[in-house]
């Protein structure tokens, strides 16, 4: 950790932006997951990290987007159904964020993380 706080801001920026931007490439923008840790790492608190990470996320969901569509990968006629729900439950999600201590907000995350990894492992 020594070396990692010897780094400049602007370099543990850039790395933290890379390995963001290649997780949302790779996994979509469920990188926003991986993206709340590292965003800690770089000296964010909880809260500020989880909204740090929709702000980081957004431009690059946007990225990865425009190239799964050139590559005819992507159709938005199987996404849009999703999207009220997701509109509803983002707005549902920030302003419970505000309501949420923030040990218990890192053990949720925490706990959906490890939820998700079994998942993957156990498919």
């Amino acid at each position: 950790m020594r070396q990692w706080e010897k780094c400049g801001k602007w370099t543990r920026a850039a790395i933290i932006g890379s390995l963001c931007g290649l997780l949302n490439g790779l996994f979509g923008a469920g990188g926003g997951m991986a993206a709340v840790p590292l965003l800690r790492a770089g000296g964010l608190e909880q809260k500020k990290a989880h909204a740090t990470s929709l702000a980081v996320i957004l431009p690059l969901a946007a990225v990865s987007a425009v190239s799964y569509l050139m590559a005819e990968a992507v159709s938005f006629s199987q996404a849009a159904p999703y999207l009220p729900g997701g509109f509803v439950g983002a707005c549902a999600g920030a302003l419970l964020m505000n309501r949420i201590p923030s040990g218990m907000l890192r053990r949720v995350f925490g706990g959906l993380l490890i939820f998700a990894g079994v998942r993957l492992l156990l498919r």
